[in-house]
C-alpha cells in the first residue's frame, strides 16, 4: 500500500501522522518505509534521531523531489507499506504521489484559515482520479483542541461534510505536546508511556490498515 500524507497548508501535524503511523505499523510486523518529499525534511531527520538512540525496529527512509510516481511504483513492488510525507503546498512531489497512492490522509486543523485549503484540495484529488481512479482520500482533523467544550471539531465536521472527494476520518487526533516530545526524541507514541496518544495513533492506524 501506498499512503500519501499530504495538505495545502504546513503546521497541521503530517509528519507527526507520517512518523507515528511508520512506528505503530512496523511495530505491528509491518514491512513499512518512509519516503520525505518536503524540503524541510521532517521524516528524515526523525529517522535519524530514532537510528542515532538506536531505537528499534528500525525504519528505512528515502528522500526525492519532483516526480516521485516512479521512485513509489519501485518502493511498493519491495515494501509492504509505503508511507509518504509531502510538504505543506500543492506540489509536483504531492501531485505525482497521487497518481499513484492507494490512500491520500489529508490532516488539517480545526481553524477557518486550516479549513479554507479544503477546496483546493478537494478539486486536487478530483484531478488525480482521473488517471487513479481507486485513489481513497481522507481529511483528519489533527492536533484539534483537548478541551471537548470548544466546538471547533463539530464545526469542522459540517463544513467537511460539503466535499464530495473527501471523507473523514472517525479518529481525531488532538493537540498533545507528547506528539512533539516524541517526534525530537525519534519515537513514536505508541512507545512512549502516554496512552491517550498510544490510542489515537491505534485506532487511525486500524481505520485503514487490517493489523490482525
Amino acid at each position: 500500500m501506498i499512503l500519501l500524507v499530504a495538505a495545502e497548508k504546513g503546521g497541521v501535524g503530517k509528519s507527526t501522522i507520517a512518523t507515528n503511523l511508520g512506528v505503530h505499523l512496523v511495530h505491528c510486523g509491518a514491512d513499512v518505509v518512509l519516503l520525505d518529499t518536503d524540503g524541510q525534511a521532517t521524516a528524515a531527520r526523525f529517522i535519524e534521531r530514532r537510528d542515532e538512540a538506536g531505537m528499534t525496529p528500525t525504519i528505512p527512509c528515502v528522500q526525492r523531489i519532483g516526480e516521485v510516481s516512479s521512485t513509489l511504483r519501485d518502493l511498493v513492488r519491495r515494501y509492504q507499506v509505503v508511507i509518504v510525507d509531502a510538504g505543506g503546498r500543492d506540489s509536483r512531489e504531492m501531485r505525482s504521489a497521487m497518481s499513484v497512492a492507494n490512500l491520500l490522509l489529508v490532516p488539517t486543523r480545526a481553524s477557518q484559515a486550516d479549513l479554507e485549503t479544503l477546496p483546493k484540495v478537494n478539486e486536487l484529488i478530483g484531478l488525480a482520479r482521473g488517471l487513479n481512479p481507486e485513489l481513497k482520500a481522507v481529511a483528519v482533523l489533527s492536533m484539534a483542541p483537548s478541551n471537548p467544550v470548544i466546538r471547533e471539531v463539530e464545526n469542522a465536521k459540517e463544513l467537511l461534510a460539503q466535499f464530495d472527494q473527501l471523507s473523514l476520518a472517525d479518529t481525531v487526533i488532538r493537540d498533545r505536546k507528547v506528539y512533539r516530545d516524541a517526534l525530537l526524541a525519534g519515537k513514536g507514541v505508541t512507545e512512549l508511556d502516554n496512552g491517550q496518544a498510544r490510542a489515537e495513533i491505534q485506532l487511525l492506524a486500524g481505520e485503514f490498515f487490517d493489523l490482525s
